[in-house]
């Protein structure tokens, strides 16, 4: 319903350019000051999804709450551009181009993570791609099969490599999928979008109960109308969604996408150590 779309078919090309040479280290300034003493100060985080919407939101915040960012996505010039925003406030990023559809490019990018910073402590799988709303006999199977390679098995396929990641350099640490709240009711305009999700719901919770003995944490977010792309195509297809869901929010608006990635930036952090296994709902109420 409401998640950042960066993937497709269309580009399955891993980034293998950027060299540590374009990774910004942080000076000594108030903004590096606040970073250092940040909720992931001194963690490396892996966002998919990045180059807009949620996913760059969230590049921006963990790079301001102290974390090394490298961000990952279709798009290399969204990337580059969110990228070099994060460098010339002070932060520390990098990028890699992978498409959600591609294992190969998804487990090149989490290499690419390691390669850079040295290690990996925290991801958050943002990426995700939408559906032509409409029934569910009125979506053709491309776009079924579609819709499960990225919002699915994409995740899948990411949080593999990035437990291996963290496994093999920090020990410890965590991940966090990005959801929605239509998987979490009957979602008659999205129905596939919402089933993936639900799927992917189960499976953060068995990599959390799999995982959590080895000290590594597995959460999801599940956002509420948030204004994204993904959001703004739908209301485009089909006029009067926003009202329509704000009306059933009983805070009355839509998130910003930095909403989110607060929820997110906290699941990640230390200040969530007791908590694995959750599905976080950031919906301004709708579901209470």
């Amino acid at each position: 319903m409401n998640n950042t779309t960066d993937n497709s078919t269309n580009d399955t090309t891993s980034d293998t350019t950027s060299d540590a040479t374009n990774v910004s280290t942080v000076t000594s300034t108030p903004a590096s000051s606040a970073a250092a003493s940040g909720l992931l100060a001194g963690k490396v985080a892996f966002i998919t999804g990045a180059g807009r919407g949620i996913g760059a939101a969230a590049a921006r915040l963990f790079a301001a709450e102290g974390a090394k960012v490298l961000l990952a996505a279709r798009s290399e010039d969204q990337l580059k551009a969110v990228a070099e925003e994060i460098r010339a406030a002070g932060g520390v990023a990098d990028h890699a181009v992978c498409d959600l559809a591609d294992p190969a490019s998804v487990r090149g990018a989490v290499d690419r993570a390691v390669e850079l910073y040295g290690r990996l402590d925290v991801a958050f799988n943002n990426g995700a791609t939408g559906q032509p709303p409409g029934p569910l006999d009125a979506l053709s199977e491309a776009d079924f099969d579609h819709v499960y390679a990225v919002n699915l098995k994409g995740a899948w396929v990411a949080m593999s490599a990035e437990i291996a990641a963290i496994r093999a350099t920090a020990g410890r640490g965590a991940v966090v999928n990005t959801s929605s709240v239509g998987a979490l009711t009957a979602n008659p305009q999205l129905p596939a979008y919402g089933a993936l999700k639900r799927a992917l719901n189960s499976l953060t919770a068995s990599a959390a109960a799999t995982y959590g003995p080895e000290g590594i944490r597995v959460n999801a977010v599940a956002p509420g109308t948030t204004l994204t792309e993904l959001l703004f195509e739908w209301d485009e297809r089909s006029p009067g969604t926003v009202d329509a869901l704000n009306a059933r929010t009983p805070l009355g608006r839509a998130a910003e996408p930095r909403e989110i990635a607060e929820a997110a930036a906290w699941l990640l952090s230390d200040r969530a150590s007791y908590v694995t296994g959750a599905v976080l709902r950031v919906d301004g109420g709708m579901l209470a």
